[in-house]
């Protein structure tokens, strides 16, 4: 509730921007339209003029106006003067704005920013909370030593404000102190600790930053804020829950012994420890088990445990990881389900829980066993997801599911993906050394991959052969002798060493077959790759001390070649084998002991998980991700021996004041953390709760007789959905006249209206609506079960809110598969010729604009274009759509970007009235391909569009239909394809350059990947990139490209400065400053690899 009222000052000036674009005046003229972010100096100069006017109403308008050009990424700072001016308005909304605008440009306007400093400190005293916030925002902002004092005084006025929200930004100003000056810590620890005592959950979230930030080691600031963060924790806003859990955690790794000893005995849950009285424990048998959990860690459990359900991936991963490092082993599984959900986000959090839960399943693989479906690939699913999810597999492998996991592995070992299905043939190979049961069954099936016609896999199968072959070599020498029979069609030098390496370790098992792979060996030696070499070698060697008759010769020629071989590693390896094989007086009593150097029996390689050491690391972290310790790591210290005196963390039981808080509502009621802990007073005030329910009225009586037992069933009340919790508080409020029953039905009336957090848990951060109602069943029924005892009536009054729109999307989707998983895939494809050659030759001469004789439109000038996926044939329904940009003038609207859809019917029924249907944003301009009356199973047909993109690489959004259903899709541009090439001379080139440069400018230098490239390559790079045209150069060192942008017409010049022979000066000219740097970052990296 109270979180929602940080953001409104946040929100608002994105309103203001918002306002400011609708109410600008637009023209006719497409050149007009795009003038409102343009670099022009006259807009700037009226921009002034309507700041410095005594109008308000011009001022409010102007200042919109400048928030948009900086929201836009233009520079506004020369308008500072004229801005700083406004900043003692009167008007509310003008203030906000222009604190908007000095935020961003204090620091670098630091002398002008110092002259205002009077006003801002007036500002701290203003009655408007938000103003008060902006100006204390600002002074912080300016980053100059000498009003250190200042800002000092400032925050800790703010620390003392009654506006919480005040109060929330005076914590985040100590953090910009701290970076500007750390010797205030003392002082700065001083406010920190005012502010832990806060009981708003607004502040508490920024003020634990401020406490990671200044003073992470001054755990005694939080004994006494420990109970009462544990409380308001699931209040909180969501990244202030990530970070105090995330300190919550290191702090109970200090204050508690370990729950995870042998001799540990737990209740259910261990929560009778924390709430039934002393007469019910004494009856349960465990009176004197060695271990009983602190009621503050059960706390900290208890009150984490419901944000699993969060809707932030980030608060779930907290709470797992919190679990995974601090609760008892068997009740760390209530995460497994919460993290398996978080699989159905966007890849980046998936690359994330993934690697998590790999860690995880290394040490409990029963956590994660009942999921193991999920775990599957996806053909849509990137290299990195797969890599993951096959690692999971591995892990999780047993003799009970281990048939199931390799006839996976087959359909993996398949993919199209070279990586996925080499790792997975690694996969194989642990799974064949952690269950002995199929290791014969692996090694079968990866001999017969060595018949594979693909290299990769075939050189994977050898490697991890080899391995195998090492635990029981006697009982196969068949394979041994079949992969020598294969060594001349393996190219990979990785798979030949393996082979090599087999033939000399076990050449006793074919005495036959290893000296002619030597001999063979012999012949191609100095082709080979070092690896190859060094096994040759060692093969030679081998063979020279078990069959010296047939291999002494090869084995001198071999080490005569090797001895002046390029490489240092394998001249040193030959002088080596030289010494210890064949006797001389040098060589001493060495040769003696060769064979039981080279011949000694070696131990099998254990193939061990890649995450396996990872848990060094705390979950969660960028330093497990990683696997290296990251800047700023703060390690898990262990458990202590014995736990530090618990008494640190009693408070005075104190009647607190009502605060006053901008929030909408009804306040919170204050409560007594000691009651909360105390047994004694917890009987007390039960019983004074039965003798006074049976005055109230129905209504109430009900409700406290829910509420009459142990505090365990209220606490499980507060995580769940509750719906019609208004009609019980009220009755409860009404049912105590004495004084202490009183407070305990506040206290319990305040845990059912607290907001609980798992009401729409399986919506993603961006809130997608459509995702939320898909999948609201599966969240309430995975509550349901996270939640123990819980009554499941509130989740079914969600489920019946949510089966109409289930019903409604169920009628568009495929049963069998997740159809939000299909991604574009690009692929390169010819370019398909619609438009005759001969009207292209009529197109040529035409001129689309009003532009002087020496810039005129030319026909482009690269022809294989890529083909993007618009809509995947299992989402369609059969029907599969691609588009590419065929880089011509498009027929409908000079404004518009020319694109051509391929439409393919891969069902076995006709479709009928294909069409475009709603646009997103509805005023998105499309000239939509006529009515597709039908398209027959197999047929393919290629239509033509416009889109205006309005010189954005904004996604255009729309629905293409059929007569029974709709698919949303949706055409990226790429920021090349939004540019028309021009033709101009040198000259005319060299003077637009000139007026184009200052911010308009934009350069790189960029390292080509081979030397002395040829210009015509260069060319082509940059033409695959950008639809621009070449201009000619008199100078061999230089190249040049001209464009203009589709929809605005505005120049964009690309030139080339070849430096030396793999150096390259890349200098882009444009108005369009942002799709100028957008142009750089792709022409860089199509440079690059040049």
């Amino acid at each position: 509730m109270s979180s929602g009222v940080g953001y409104n000052d946040q929100t608002g000036a994105e309103t203001a921007v918002e306002a400011g674009q609708e109410t600008t005046p637009t023209t006719s003229s497409s050149g007009a339209a795009f003038g409102l972010f343009s670099a022009d100096f006259k807009k700037n100069e009226d921009l002034k003029e309507m700041l410095e006017s005594n109008k308000e109403s011009l001022k409010l308008e102007a200042m919109k106006r400048v928030v948009g050009l900086i929201s836009k990424g233009k520079n506004a700072s020369e308008l500072f003067p004229a801005v700083v001016k406004n900043v003692a308005s009167k008007n509310i909304e003008l203030k906000k704005l222009v604190y908007v605008y000095l935020v961003r440009y204090a620091e670098e306007q630091q002398d002008l920013a110092l002259l205002s400093i009077s006003t801002f400190q007036r500002a701290l005293k203003d009655p408007n909370q938000f103003i008060r916030a902006s100006a204390l925002r600002v002074l912080s902002s300016i980053r100059v030593p000498i009003i250190v004092p200042i800002m000092m005084l400032a925050i800790k006025e703010a620390a003392t404000d009654l506006s919480p929200y005040v109060r929330k930004t005076s914590a985040h100003a100590i953090q910009k102190l701290y970076s500007l000056d750390p010797d205030q810590k003392e002082q700065l620890i001083e406010v920190i600790e005012k502010l832990l005592k806060d009981k708003s959950t607004l502040v508490a979230g920024s003020v634990v930053v401020a406490f990671e930030e200044v003073c992470p080691d001054r755990i005694d600031l939080i004994h006494k804020n420990y109970r009462k963060l544990c409380n308001l924790l699931v209040d909180v806003e969501e990244w202030g829950q990530v970070v105090i859990i995330s300190m919550l955690t290191r702090y109970a790794r200090t204050q508690f012994t370990s729950p995870w000893k042998e001799d540990a005995v737990f209740d259910e849950n261990n929560e009778k420890t924390f709430y039934d009285s002393d007469s019910e424990e004494k009856k349960g048998p465990t009176e004197a088990k060695p271990y009983m959990m602190d009621p503050d860690h059960r706390l900290l459990l208890r009150n984490t445990k419901p944000l699993l359900q969060s809707r932030n991936t980030a608060v779930v991963m907290s709470v797992a990881q919190l679990y995974w490092h601090l609760a008892p082993k068997h009740e760390v599984s209530v995460v497994t389900k919460s993290l398996v959900r978080l699989l159905r986000s966007h890849r980046e959090v998936q690359y994330i829980v993934l690697q998590n839960i790999a860690t995880m399943s290394i040490q409990r693989k029963g956590m994660f066993e009942p999921y193991m479906k999920s775990f599957y690939v996806r053909s849509t699913d990137p290299t990195h997801i797969k890599t993951l999810k096959l690692e999971i597999l591995t892990n999780l492998a047993n003799e009970a599911n281990i048939s199931t996991i390799l006839r996976e592995f087959q359909t993996y070992v398949k993919s199209q993906d070279k990586a996925f299905a080499a790792a997975t043939i690694q996969a194989i190979g642990r799974c064949a050394t952690n269950i002995s049961e199929v290791t014969d069954t692996c090694l079968n099936g990866l001999v017969l991959l060595l018949s594979n016609r693909d290299e990769t896999v075939v050189a994977e199968s050898v490697v991890v052969i080899k391995k195998l072959l090492q635990t029981q070599p006697t009982q196969h020498s068949e394979i041994i002798k079949h992969m020598a029979k294969l060594f001349d069609n393996i190219t990979v030098p990785m798979a030949r060493a393996s082979i090599l390496w087999l033939m000399g370790e076990y050449c006793d098992r074919v005495p036959k077959i290893a000296p002619d792979v030597l001999r063979k060996m012999a012949k191609i030696f100095t082709t080979e790759e070092d690896i190859v070499k060094l096994q040759t070698v060692n093969l030679a060697a081998k063979l020279y001390l078990t069959n010296s008759k047939q291999t002494k010769l090869l084995t001198q020629y071999i080490l005569n070649l090797g001895k002046y071989d390029q490489n240092y590693d394998i001249r040193d390896r030959t002088r080596f084998i030289r010494q210890l094989i064949v006797p001389s007086e040098k060589s001493g009593a060495l040769n003696k002991y060769a064979r039981r150097i080279l011949l000694a029996p070696k131990p099998a390689p254990v193939l061990e998980s890649a995450f396996k050491d990872r848990d060094r690391f705390q979950l969660g972290t960028l330093s497990h991700s990683l696997n290296v310790k990251a800047s700023g790591y703060q390690e898990l210290s262990d458990w202590p021996a014995v736990a530090p005196d618990p008494s640190v963390r009693n408070v005075e039981v104190i009647e607190p004041v009502k605060e006053w808080a901008p929030s909408l509502g009804k306040a919170k009621q204050p409560k007594s953390d000691a009651k909360f802990y105390s047994d004694d007073e917890e009987k007390e005030e039960e019983g004074s709760e039965r003798s006074t329910s049976s005055e109230d009225d129905s209504s109430s009586s009900s409700s406290s007789n829910s509420d009459s037992g142990s505090e365990e069933e209220s606490s499980e009340e507060s995580e769940k959905t509750s719906s019609g919790s208004g009609g019980s508080s009220s009755g409860s409020e009404k049912s105590s006249s004495d004084a202490e029953s009183e407070q305990r039905q506040k206290k319990k009336t305040k845990k059912r209206t607290r907001k609980p957090a798992a009401s729409d848990s399986d919506s993603d951060e961006n809130g997608n609506a459509d995702q939320a109602s898909s999948s609201a069943t599966e969240s309430s029924s995975e509550s349901e079960s996270d939640s123990g005892s819980d009554s499941p009536a509130p989740q079914k009054k969600a489920e019946a809110n949510t089966q109409p729109k289930m019903a409604v999307k169920s009628k568009k989707e495929v049963s069998l598969l997740d159809l939000d998983d299909f991604s574009p895939v690009v692929t390169n494809a010819p370019k398909p010729s619609v438009i005759s050659s001969s009207l292209l030759s009529d197109l040529e001469g035409l001129s689309l604009s009003n532009v002087s004789s020496a810039v005129q439109v030319t026909s482009p000038s690269f022809g294989p274009v890529k083909t993007y996926e618009l809509l995947h044939h299992m989402t369609g329904k059969g029907l599969a759509a691609k588009y590419h940009f065929p880089r011509q003038p498009c027929l409908y609207q000079p404004s518009m970007v020319s694109v051509q859809v391929i439409l393919t019917n891969n069902s076995d029924h006709a479709l009928e009235e294909i069409h475009i249907g709603e646009r997103s944003p509805a005023s998105l301009n499309v000239h939509c391909f006529n009515t597709i009356e039908r398209l027959e199973p197999g047929a393919s047909v290629t239509v033509s569009m416009g889109v205006d993109f309005s010189d954005s690489t904004q996604a255009a959004n729309f629905q293409l239909c059929t007569k029974e259903d709709q698919f949303g899709v949706s055409i990226q541009p790429a920021v090349g394809e939004l540019l028309m090439p021009f033709t101009m001379t040198e000259a005319d080139f060299s003077r637009e350059q000139r007026n184009l440069q200052g911010m308009n400018e934009t350069s790189a230098t960029v390292t080509m990947a081979t030397a002395n490239t040829p210009r015509q390559a260069i060319s082509k790079q940059v033409l695959s990139v950008a639809n621009v045209g070449a201009v000619s150069s008199s100078q061999d060192n230089m190249l040049r490209f001209s464009g203009r942008t589709v929809s605005s017409k505005a120049l964009l010049l690309v030139s080339l400065d070849l430096k030396d022979s793999s150096a390259v000066l890349l200098t882009i000219n444009t108005e369009k400053t942002v799709m100028a740097s957008m142009l750089l970052r792709d022409l860089t990296r199509a440079l690059a690899q040049a």
